[in-house]
């Protein structure tokens, strides 16, 4: 048994996986992203729910002194329950956040290389390959999960805030005032 998941189609969401971030003062800058994964694909939550049983086993194997502890922290969460009301993409699906403090490595489909930063984005579906590992720090204890490797496979509608082009912010209705010079 392994650790380490190939995921079926997922959406990416929180996508930040070309340039290190640090979210709080003082924390190690990762690559990070959240998958977003439909509860329909029962193959694909099967595969998840097996290698996140193998790490438990490894961590009371090997961090937290031969049993599970209580109020063990897992990684797979529930879109419905967490999520869904203010962030209706999350509506139907389980989700969870994966990172690493190394870049991860970005292919298209046909397994191009991609370096684009536009081109993977929250949103966008993909695969991706992610591993379950047992930490305890700070009398924290759970599954965490390490970010491998990311693979688009299609486009789809941005997630986030809408932002307006340049062409429509500048486009149609603005007139020309060369010959009104004005100091500015």
């Amino acid at each position: 048994m392994s650790t380490k998941v190939i995921t079926n189609k997922v959406r990416f969401s929180y996508v930040n996986v070309f340039k290190p971030k640090s979210f709080n003062d003082g924390q190690a800058a990762k690559y990070s992203t959240s998958l977003l994964i439909p509860k329909t694909d029962k193959a694909g939550v099967a595969k998840i729910r097996k290698a996140i049983d193998e790490a438990i086993e490894e961590g009371i194997a090997s961090k937290w002194g031969g049993k599970k502890p209580k109020n063990l922290r897992l990684p797979l969460r529930d879109g419905d329950e967490e999520r869904a009301e203010e962030a209706p993409e999350y509506e139907g699906m389980y989700f969870l956040n994966a990172n690493s403090t190394q870049r991860p490595g970005i292919v298209d489909k046909d397994l191009q290389e991609i370096l684009d930063p536009e081109e993977l984005y929250s949103g966008c579906w993909g695969r991706a390959s992610i591993n379950f590992f047992p930490y305890d720090s700070n009398g924290n204890r759970g599954i965490g999960v390490g970010l491998n490797n990311l693979q688009k496979l299609k486009d789809g509608e941005r997630l986030g805030a809408s932002r307006a082009t340049a062409e429509d912010d500048f486009g149609d209705g603005f007139e020309d005032d060369d010959e009104e010079e004005e100091d500015f």
